[in-house]
């Protein structure tokens, strides 16, 4: 069957997420309330990317840019090149610091490409839209939350990346503390021992299992629930600002992480009244999106052009 193209653009928005959240590592993930909007359509040749907001100035404008390379592998899956194509891309999503910069990119490029293939939907559905992501990220646990939308549980089979998301308690209320600085993934990794011990293992098993049952059903459980042994210890050297403001908070009876790779803070609970992190960091209080990656047709509209942070509460 010849490949047919959409005429015009199509648009989505992504959702920022946290990943890890604690013991979960590289398994659990929770979309929050802050959003990318991201635009593309089919040109006659070259890839041009424009961006606004966050990153702008700094992120490539070409194929190098992180949504056309998730477009370009899209493509390639569904066997389907443009001879080129333009991306708008207004990002209110902070670069590198553990909020799913990168895999709102990914997840938006392989959305935007389903879209801009007449049956793409049909040609890569919602179950190999994942495994693509997750293979372009390299792991699963900020991809899922991104496109599924709400709390998930990602894990990784021969065949690839799956993801179920679950519904997530009303009394659970996000609030991040984002740094100037920023991390790097790669050397967040690089900080983790080959091997820990059993205990450890054990423990985190234990507390990811009831972190489960806490964000969906107990909230009162979070603070035992979000107990870390397997990463979070071995980053703090590298990030000491927020590995004592995790603690700060925990000791105020907040539960608290630290927000994938970090630097961000990511605390589950609106923190006591007063409670201040100090300079340096900017208090963010988020909704959880249950939606996801959402597509739709035609340019962005004003309000989506605002690089404002779309959901922010504060």
């Amino acid at each position: 069957m010849p490949t047919t193209f959409v005429s015009g653009p199509v648009r989505v928005r992504v959702p920022a997420t946290s990943a890890n959240l604690g013991p979960g590592f590289d398994a659990l993930g929770l979309a929050l309330g802050l959003y990318d909007d991201v635009a593309a359509e089919v040109a006659s040749d070259g890839v041009r990317v424009t961006v606004t907001g966050q990153g702008a100035g700094e992120l490539p404008g070409d194929e190098r840019h992180l949504v056309a390379r998730a477009m370009r592998a899209t493509f390639e899956a569904l066997g389907a090149q443009p001879p080129g194509f333009a991306v708008e891309c207004v990002n209110r999503i902070p670069q590198a610091r553990g909020l799913g910069s990168s895999s709102a990119a990914i997840v938006a490029g392989v959305q935007l490409a389903r879209a801009l293939v007449t049956d793409g939907s049909s040609r890569l559905d919602e179950a190999a839209a994942l495994r693509l992501a997750a293979d372009i990220e390299g792991h699963p646990d900020n991809v899922a939350p991104c496109l599924l939308g709400g709390f998930t549980v990602a894990w990784t089979e021969p065949s690839g990346a799956r993801a179920v998301s679950l519904p997530v308690a009303e009394a659970v209320r996000p609030t991040v503390f984002v740094p100037e600085q920023r991390g790097l993934t790669a050397a967040a990794r690089a900080a983790l021992p080959a091997t820990v011990p059993h205990a450890d293992a054990a423990l985190n098993a234990g507390r990811a299992a009831l972190l489960v049952h806490a964000l969906t059903a107990e909230p009162a459980l979070l603070l035992p629930a979000t107990v870390d042994r397997l990463h979070q210890g071995y980053r703090a050297a590298g990030m000491p600002d927020t590995a004592a403001l995790v603690d700060a908070l925990r000791a105020a009876g907040v539960a608290a992480v630290v927000s994938g790779a970090g630097p961000t803070v990511l605390a589950l609970a609106e923190p006591p009244e007063g409670f201040s992190p100090g300079t340096g960091w900017q208090t963010w209080r988020l909704g959880i999106d249950v939606h996801g990656a959402r597509v739709a047709r035609g340019r962005l509209g004003h309000a989506e052009r605002d690089p404002v942070a779309a959901g922010r509460k504060s």
